[in-house]
């Protein structure tokens, strides 16, 4: 199996791809949140990348870009995003927000809520799969 970078372009298009597979199935997230998030020192292209999470539908939709009024905005360097959102590791960013590495700008509440939902087995191997095709 190929890997990739983490947020290059090729991953974002095999993570699209992937995640396309799935349409449909899996359970709804309960959660309502409109995230912004700004990934700070990547290691290519200029450095930062810009993107969103939205569970405003029912489902995640992770992609790059800004959507206009988000809940929150969320900066964070692209290690802890990596061992977060790929890695499935909540505790480096527990730790990098108590360090004061993860800024938040908004409101927070909901990010948390999100946070305590228990994924499906659906999510869960999509996970899996990105995980397994990410450098």
């Amino acid at each position: 199996m190929a890997t990739y970078l983490f947020l290059s372009d090729e991953w974002l298009d095999e993570a699209r791809t992937i995640r396309s597979e799935y349409d449909g199935r899996g359970g709804g997230i309960e959660h309502a949140v409109r995230v912004n998030l700004v990934v700070v020192d990547v290691p290519f292209g200029e450095g930062t990348v810009n993107a969103h999470a939205d569970t405003s539908t029912g489902e995640l939709i992770l992609d790059v870009g800004h959507i206009d009024d988000p809940d929150l905005t969320v900066t964070i360097g692209y290690d802890t995003a990596r061992a977060m959102l790929v890695e499935g590791n909540p505790q480096a960013g527990i730790q990098a927000f108590m360090q004061g590495k993860i800024k938040v700008v908004g409101d927070i509440a909901k990010l948390m809520a999100l946070q305590a939902a228990s994924p499906d087995p659906t999510a869960v191997e999509i996970a899996a799969r990105i995980q397994a095709m990410t450098e």
